[in-house]
């Protein structure tokens, strides 16, 4: 017999998924290029220079080439006008070619976000934050045209690791409208008990250790510890936190919202950081990208 100690979580590897959905993508993509003639087209808009938003964006760029899914690429300086930007997203939304537009968050402080990100055509809202997108998410028997990559990605996640949701305890840890919030509706509509634990909480770690299901997405190095876990339950960790790291040559390495090494010991299953979530994100916004195309090509 295997004495506790000995237990080791089964590791939810997010790159090989995201490879898998990737590739039938790819082949979709192949399939509409040959019966149509048109692939899928992705405005990716990116304003200023901060080297975090640069890296994303090159990656969601590069991750098109490779999957022949035609990207335009917007880029504008960090002291645009707002109204420009507006107009810049207008054409975009007039554009045959473009099927999904995705503006880089975070935007200069001068720029209101929710202004942008509510002139965003519902039919190529890729990102799936225009608030009709939520609005329906949040509603039952509603369906969004698209759903927050990141949450979609979780929930994906979950599915192809054969893990049910159905009647589940699943607590959210984070109210961000990038993730935790917009997974909460998720979760409900896979039919979890859903509960939502943040900076208010009062004993955080009581509820945390009720789930099944948590999703980990509050932005703080490792504050999930493995004593908060219940043994057997799946850990999604959305959390990308750098923490220094002399031995790096970087000087730091990222970690997630979870203690990997503890959690570990206790869960059934868990994603890592880096190579969880991460490349899933990515992924859903290709597969949405895709399935926006499909809606008007296959018209």
């Amino acid at each position: 017999m295997t004495s506790p100690s000995d237990h080791k979580a089964t590791i939810i590897d997010g790159k090989a998924i995201a490879q898998t959905i990737r590739s039938e993508i790819a082949s979709e993509v192949r399939l509409l290029s040959e019966k149509y003639g048109k692939v899928p087209g992705l405005a990716v808009v990116i304003v200023g220079n901060r080297k975090d938003s640069q890296s994303y964006v090159n990656m969601k760029r590069k991750s098109c080439a490779e999957l022949g899914i035609q990207s335009f690429d917007i880029d504008l300086p960090e002291d645009v006008a707002e109204d420009e930007l507006i107009s810049k997203v207008h054409e975009l939304n007039a554009n045959r070619d473009v099927h999904g537009i995705l503006v880089q968050l975070p935007l200069p402080k001068h720029v209101n976000e929710e202004r942008v990100l509510g002139e965003i055509s519902l039919e190529k809202d890729v990102d799936g934050f225009h608030p009709l997108n939520i609005g329906k998410l949040a509603m039952k028997g509603r369906q969004p045209l698209f759903l927050p990559c990141t949450p979609k990605g979780c929930i994906e996640l979950l599915h192809r690791s054969g893990i049910s949701i159905k009647g589940k305890n699943a607590v959210v840890v984070g109210r961000s409208n990038i993730v935790g919030l917009p997974v909460s509706p998720l979760l409900l509509k896979e039919d979890a008990t859903v509960t939502i634990v943040h900076s208010r909480t009062k004993e955080p770690e009581k509820i945390v250790r009720e789930a099944d299901i948590i999703i980990a997405a509050a932005g703080q190095a490792m504050m999930i510890k493995g004593s908060w876990i219940k043994p057997g339950a799946a850990v999604i960790d959305v959390g990308t936190n750098a923490v220094d790291d002399p031995t790096r040559k970087s000087g730091y390495r990222l970690v997630g919202d979870v203690d990997f090494q503890e959690a570990c010991k206790v869960a059934g299953w868990i994603t890592p950081v880096p190579g969880g979530v991460g490349p899933m994100t990515v992924a859903m916004l290709l597969k949405n990208t895709l399935d926006g195309a499909k809606r008007v090509i296959e018209k």
